[in-house]
C-alpha cells in the first residue's frame, strides 16, 4: 500500500536557480516517511519507526526540476523490502494535473534500520513492526527504469555534457 503525503514547498527549500535544492529532497522524504509511519501505526509501540531509526542508506534519482509552488507536491512512499533488521522503503515525488498526468520529480529508496539511542546499537524489527511494515509492502521495483536512461548517458566513463537535470548518484545532482 503507497501512502500519500502532501508537502509544502518553502522559499528556503529553494537554489539560486530558482529549483527545490537536491539535499532538500531528503528532508522531504523524511516528512513522508514520518508521515507514513505516524498514519498507519496500528498502536503506539509501532510509532518506534517513526522515532526510531536510522538511515542506513539513501538512493535518490533526480527526474525533473521542481520549482516553487503554493501547491503542495506530492510524496508517495511505500516499504518494498523487510529483513531481521532493516527495511527499505521506496519514494516517488511528483505533481499531477488536472487530467491526471504525473510528473515525477524524483525517485528513491531508502535502507532503514531500527536502532536503539540510549545504548547507540541498531536492534532487529520486533512482529509488531514487521506486521505493521507489511501491510505497506508493494514488489521493488527500480529507481529509474532501464528504458527511462538517457542515451546520451551511457556509460560511466563518458562523462554527460548534457544540460539535462536529470542525475542518477546517491546524494548529488546537476541541478
Amino acid at each position: 500500500m503507497r501512502h500519500l503525503y502532501r508537502c509544502p514547498l518553502r522559499w528556503a527549500d529553494l537554489d539560486l536557480l530558482g529549483h527545490v535544492n537536491n539535499v532538500t529532497y531528503v528532508d522531504y522524504l523524511q516528512e513522508a516517511r514520518v508521515d507514513m509511519f505516524r498514519t498507519h501505526a496500528p498502536d503506539s509501540r509501532s510509532e518506534d519507526l517513526a522515532e526510531g531509526v536510522v538511515v542506513v542508506r539513501h538512493e535518490v534519482t533526480y527526474v525533473s526540476s521542481l520549482t516553487f509552488s503554493f501547491e503542495p507536491v506530492s510524496i508517495e512512499c511505500w516499504v518494498t523490502e523487510i529483513r531481521a533488521a532493516s527495511f527499505t522503503m521506496a519514494y516517488e515525488v511528483f505533481a499531477e494535473d488536472e487530467a491526471g498526468d504525473r510528473t515525477v520529480f524524483l525517485r528513491a529508496r531508502t535502507v532503514l534500520t531500527p536502532y536503539v539511542f540510549a545504548t547507540e546499537r541498531p536492534r532487529r524489527l520486533n512482529d509488531e513492526e514487521k506486521q505493521a511494515l507489511t501491510r505497506l509492502l508493494e514488489p521493488d521495483e527500480p529507481v529509474r527504469p532501464a528504458a527511462a536512461r538517457s542515451s546520451r548517458c551511457r556509460a560511466v566513463t563518458t562523462p554527460c555534457t548534457s544540460a539535462s537535470p536529470t542525475s542518477t548518484s546517491t546524494g548529488t545532482s546537476t541541478t
